[in-house]
């Protein structure tokens, strides 16, 4: 596989793992989720991949929407993968309003090193402001 492959895999597999998300297809979420995998939430938080997949399960993270907007950049180094982009999200959490988020992404994939799929191990989610000066 060329590097431009593995580059386009990990696109598509970062693509399945937000539908995974937002259908609710929690089998599907739970193998493309390493068992340490944390996200740092845009509030700053940290869920356990326990808590991620659970508040899902429950409606207690609700995504109507999650989708890359910008390409997806991957930079890949050895059985590390790491992903950048922009996503627009339409989530509600915990009985909040639903409501629109703009957020930068930075995902860390891990490969298994006997030749099994690509994790996410850490995510990143940061909210996008609108400051007129930062542009």
């Amino acid at each position: 596989m060329t590097s431009a492959d593995l580059e386009e895999e990990l696109r598509g597999i970062e693509r399945r793992r937000l539908r995974s998300l937002v259908e609710v297809r929690l089998d599907e979420a739970d193998a493309l989720h390493a068992p340490d995998f944390a996200l740092v939430h845009p509030s700053g938080g940290v869920w356990s991949k326990d808590q991620y997949l659970q508040g899902i399960a429950s409606g207690d993270i609700d995504y109507r929407s999650f989708e890359a907007v910008s390409a997806i950049d991957v930079m890949v180094d050895g059985k590390i993968a790491v992903l950048r982009y922009r996503s627009a999200i339409d989530i509600a959490v915990r009985g909040q309003e639903p409501g629109l988020l703009e957020c930068w992404h930075l995902d860390c994939y891990r490969g298994d090193s006997g030749g099994g799929p690509w994790r996410i191990r850490w995510s990143q989610a940061t909210s996008i402001g609108r400051s007129d000066y930062l542009q």
